[in-house]
């Protein structure tokens, strides 16, 4: 699991959750002239708003908070479990609004409990409920909500693609040296075997300056990361993606064609990245 990929649409659905649960130890009930010493019972103490408000809206969030962090999204029933949070969500938003409406239930039918209102709890138990539902339906869809919870880090250590040192090739902020150069001799062309730095070997002919210098055109591996979590498909052009590259983790661009990136993930495995917008460099 991967907490980086999660969203700023799922940071609101976590501090949502958090008031939620400090809202069932408040007051379900509010009565009218009742003295500060009377024992009103918070939201646990009613089955229905427990099942149906407090734990409906906890599980929703947290359905949507995993499925967010996990690399591939877990599916049951031809639905992942983002898509069940999201309707938990809702339903634990529908459920507190009707007990708002009636805080008694059955026992007020009879006119006799109308001085009981709906408590603290129930109150900021509607607002977190309705928080929460609105930041789940509206995260794939505002661009201000998909953005990243925790921003991509530059990595201060040799990453795993071939372990090289701090500041080598390739490595995010490291300088990159043309081809064939010697480090701190930028556009210098390396020895041959046996020889020596910048000497001509005898009988070799010199090549023109011009080939020298690495063409301007020439793909160079970089690494960055994504903004917002991107499928990563096949070389072979099959739609299904092979994986999804998630924000603040680093990837090794290796190749590219047209538009397209040829990216490697931290397990080895390597696909086109086709939405290249937005991408930060390393």
């Amino acid at each position: 699991m991967n907490i980086r990929s999660l969203t700023r649409g799922d940071g609101v659905v976590i501090g949502a959750a958090v008031l939620l649960l400090i809202a069932s130890f408040l007051d379900i009930y509010s009565i009218e002239g009742a003295p500060d010493s009377a024992e009103i019972p918070s939201l646990w103490g009613s089955g229905s708003v427990v099942l149906g408000v407090v734990l409906a809206g906890v599980i929703g969030a947290a359905l949507i908070v995993v499925n967010r962090a996990m690399p591939q999204p877990k599916k049951v029933a031809g639905l992942d479990l983002g898509q069940f949070g999201i309707a938990f969500t809702v339903f634990a938003a529908w459920c507190a609004l009707g007990n708002i409406f009636d805080p008694a239930g059955a026992f007020d039918n009879d006119g006799g409990l109308d001085n009981i209102g709906a408590g603290t709890g129930l109150i900021l138990a509607l607002i977190a409920t309705l928080v929460m539902a609105a930041a789940a339906v509206a995260t794939p869809l505002l661009p201000a909500l998909k953005g990243t919870l925790i921003p991509a880090a530059r990595p201060a250590a040799p990453q795993p693609y071939g372990g090289q040192p701090q500041g080598g090739y390739g490595y995010p902020g490291a300088q990159q040296q043309p081809y064939g150069g010697q480090p701190g001799q930028p556009g210098q062309p390396g020895p041959s075997f046996g020889g020596q730095p910048g000497q001509p070997q005898p009988g070799q002919p010199q090549a023109p300056q011009q080939a020298q210098a690495q063409p301007a055109g020439d793909f160079s591996p970089f690494w960055f990361a994504v903004p917002v979590p991107r499928p990563l498909f096949a070389e072979d052009g099959s739609p299904t993606p092979i994986a999804e590259l998630a924000p603040g983790t680093w990837y090794l661009a290796v190749e590219q064609r047209g538009a397209n990136l040829v990216a490697q993930t931290q397990d080895g495995r390597r696909g086109v990245l086709q939405d290249t917008s937005g991408i930060q460099r390393g």
